[in-house]
This record gives structure tokens, sequence and C-alpha cells, in this order.
């Protein structure tokens, strides 16, 4: 390994963070001056800047022929997002859920991922399949923009619940300043994936593991670091919506945009690797479907709760290290995850939701 692939990871992690914080800013600003919802704002523009790092990322490796990074990099920053970004931000503070959320949001990602699944069973994601997905971010994106500007008076309502200013007083940003701010912004993100994927092959080929690994673990996680930042000070700010939106909206524009665009520039399509297809897309779905009933549970992710997906985040990093390691012990690991751990959850949560739902029905 060459000694200068610690300091590609850290130069490169450091401009993916910078370059996501000035897209994110910039953007922002340009948003709400024309009166999109904060809900909105962390589903699309701060969702979509979050995963700036990951687009960078994943185009990037496609380009130079590591689709197993560009691969476990948008897979693992799925995972990441639910199980550790909301995980850690309920743990700071129990998360409000918006009822757009529970009724059209997580459906949507849901069957993004599902049908992420089923075009992947091939093999690969072509461009035909790229341009479906690409096209689906569009018409998302279309919609909840003309959505929110629709509901005028409840915007200005959520103007204020979250920033505790109107509409017009936020209108006072700078159209020139925040347009140079998304165009440095993307400069650095561009020197960043650059950065970080030459160190992340590096450190493949020293380890001996596969750069699906790496791009689940290493990659995945740095360049998630957007959405933990984003999500847990939202949180501390009691800027609930966009804490909960940002990581959602993050996974639909991870499954739908860059696995999109990334589908479109490969020439032959996006290899996806059989373990990924085995194990981390399916793990990718029952984590997204696992959000609906904690999500439901009250319309407020716990602390308890925030803690369940915190620690099944650990879980799986345990799990992916064991196996790269080939640990003996691996099998009875995921014998007792299997058996005892996962039924007493879906038991757990299933029965916390249908009270929730029995005390909503007695209550009308």
């Amino acid at each position: 390994m060459s000694p200068l692939t610690p300091i590609f990871i850290i130069i490169g992690f450091v401009a993916l963070v910078g370059g996501a914080e000035l897209l994110i800013r910039g953007s922002s600003r340009l948003a709400l001056t024309v009166g999109i919802s904060p809900l909105v704002v962390g589903l699309t523009v701060v969702a979509f800047g979050t995963s700036a790092p990951e687009a960078a990322v994943s185009l990037w490796s496609t380009i130079t022929g590591q689709s197993g990074i560009a691969v476990g990099n948008i897979i693992g920053s799925n995972i990441f997002n639910i199980l550790f970004v909301i995980g850690l931000a309920a743990l700071v503070v129990p998360l409000l859920v918006n009822q757009q959320l529970i009724r059209i949001d997580v459906p949507l990602m849901i069957g993004a991922s599902v049908i992420l699944f089923l075009m992947s069973l091939d093999g690969k994601i072509g461009r035909i399949d790229g341009a479906i997905l690409f096209a689906g971010i569009i018409f998302y994106t279309v919609w909840a923009i003309r959505k929110s500007r629709r509901e005028s008076k409840d915007v200005d309502a959520e103007y204020v619940a979250e920033f505790g200013q109107t509409k017009s007083e936020l209108k006072r940003s700078s159209t020139p300043i925040d347009l140079a701010t998304i165009v440095v912004g993307m400069i650095f993100l561009v020197v960043g994936s650059r950065s970080l994927v030459v160190g992340a092959v590096d450190i493949a080929k020293f380890l001996g593991v596969s750069e699906l690994i790496i791009g689940l673990t290493i990659i995945s996680i740095g360049t998630s670091l957007p959405e933990v930042v984003t999500s847990v000070l939202a949180s501390f700010r009691n800027e609930r919506d966009i804490a909960v939106g940002n990581a959602i909206g993050s996974n639909m524009f991870n499954i739908m945009a860059v696995f999109g665009l990334t589908g479109l520039v490969a020439p032959n399509g996006i290899i996806v690797p059989s373990n990924a297809l085995r194990l981390d897309m399916p793990v990718m779905i029952v984590v997204a479907i696992a959000c609906l009933p904690i999500f439901f549970s009250g319309h407020i992710i716990s602390r308890w709760e925030g803690a369940l997906f915190f620690g099944y985040y650990l879980v799986y990093i345990a799990y992916l290290v064991l196996a790269t390691l080939d640990v003996p012990g691996l099998f009875y690991f995921s014998t007792v995850f299997i058996v005892f751990i996962l039924p007493l959850t879906v038991v757990t949560l299933t029965v916390s939701a249908w009270r929730e739902w029995k005390g909503g029905i007695s209550e009308i």
C-alpha cells in the first residue's frame, strides 16, 4: 500500500463533507426563496445535497471500472442512512414523523428498493434500467415541489415551526452568492470523490478484500457523513422534519438518481456482484420496510427505536467483518440473530404498531 493512501482518504473525506456542506447551504437557500416547505427541502434539496458524495464517488468508480465500489457505496449508504443516521438522530431526541412520510415517501422508498433488486437479478443495471430510475427521481422531485408550493398556508406554518420565521423573511439570500457556493461545492465533491476512490482501491488491494466490501463499509460510511451531520444537527435544533426527511430522501436519491446516472454512463451497465444480490440488497429492502411499523407507532421514532436501529447497524457491520475475515463462529452468530433476535424484534414492533393503531381507532 502506498504511503500516500491515508492522505488520499483523508483529503477525500474532508473534500466530500466540505463540498456537501457548501452544496446544501447554497441549494437550500435557493429552494427557500421559491417557497418550498421545510419537509420537502429535507426530502429533496438537503437529501440530494447530502447524497452528492455518493453520486460523485459512484460515478467516478463506474467511469474508472470499479463497479463494485459504486454498488457497495449506494447500498451501504442506504442501510447506513436508516439504521445509523435515523437511529443516532432519534437517540439525540425522539423524532416526530410527518404524515407525508408514512403515506407517500416511505412506501416510495420501499418500492424503489424492490424495483432496483428486480432490475439487478440479471447481474447488472443497464442503460434502460438507469433511464427508468432517473426518470423516477425527476417525476418525484417535480411532484414534491409542486405539491409543496400549492400548500401555501401549510408551508408558512411549517416555516414558522421549523425556523421561527415566515417564508418572506427567509427570502433575503443573494442568488449570485448561492450559485457560487453551489459551484464551489461541486468542485470539492469531484476532487474528494477522485481522491477517495483512489485510496479505497489501494486499501482493497492491500487487504485482499473485494471492492464491494470496501464500498459497503469505509466508502458508504464516509460518503454518508453529510447525512449524519445534517440529521443530528437538525435533531439538536428541533428541525425534525429535516432530520427524518433527509435520510428518506437521500435513499430515494441514491436508488433512482445515483444508480440511474451510473447506469446511463456505464457503457456495459453496472455489474452487480452476486454477494450483493444474496445479502446486501435484501437487507436494504428489509431495512426500508422496517421504517413503516416504527414510523407508524405514534408517528414518533422514540429513543428505544433509535437504539434498535443503531444496534442493528452494528450487527450488520459485525457480520460483514466476520464474513470477510472468515471467522469460524460466523454460523453461530447468524443462527442466533436469525432464530432469536430478528423474530423478537418483529414481534415487538408488530405489537407496538397494533397498540397504536387500536388506540387511534378507539379515539375516533
